[in-house]
């Protein structure tokens, strides 16, 4: 890695917590030197603009939870049922550090971008895709090696998987009370549970 490549990677990382915590539009480039003790120059030495430095602080924010949030979809977890729950269980045990850290990065930027960044919003449309594609995938498996009904539609419960925990984390996070995204986590089991392997016999 360049010089350059470090010093952008440094920009990206230490300014991460402050555009999730305070707002893609609302951090200025005052806030991004406090943060990082780099002058304006420098920052505009390495990236075209505050929007650009946003888009990819953005990008940087969704990839660490994508990461993150993959963990619950590997071999660790055996058979698809485990990484449903496995799941469930990364938002149980993580809510309080994606609280500290401003909440989801996906449901800010996507609250924000919606009518004054088109560039964020295409990447946050991206992120829910991406997001609703890889549960639907662990679904299908599942149909395919018999735990799940055949009859279940993966994509539509992998978009409501994401709506209960993007509700409850909203519920949560605004109110303080920890217990709206306990009840959307144990709405998702009781319909994993219940709904998904409803026909299997």
């Amino acid at each position: 890695m360049s010089k350059a490549e470090k010093t952008k990677q440094f920009i990206i990382e230490k300014t991460a917590s402050l555009f999730n915590t305070k707002g893609y539009t609302a951090t200025s480039l005052s806030d991004i030197t406090e943060a990082t003790g780099l002058t304006k120059g420098s920052i505009y030495g390495n990236f075209e603009n505050k929007d650009q430095v946003a888009l990819e602080v953005y990008q940087y924010n969704a990839n660490l939870l994508k990461q993150s949030m993959s963990r619950s979809f590997s071999n660790e977890f055996p058979t698809t049922l485990d990484k449903l729950h496995a799941l469930v269980a990364f938002y149980r045990k993580n809510w309080q550090a994606v609280f500290s850290n401003g909440g989801c990065p996906l449901m800010n930027a996507a609250t924000e971008a919606d009518d004054t960044s088109p560039l964020l919003k295409k990447q946050v449309i991206q992120s829910f895709k991406e997001w609703i594609s890889k549960i639907a995938e662990v679904i299908s498996q599942g149909q395919k090696n018999g735990e799940l009904s055949e009859n279940t539609d993966s994509e539509k419960y992998a978009s409501l998987f994401i709506m209960l925990i993007e509700g409850g984390i909203l519920l949560s996070k605004t109110t303080g009370e920890e217990k709206f995204l306990n009840q959307a986590l144990d709405q998702i089991l009781m319909i994993i549970n219940k709904e998904l392997k409803q026909n299997i016999i």
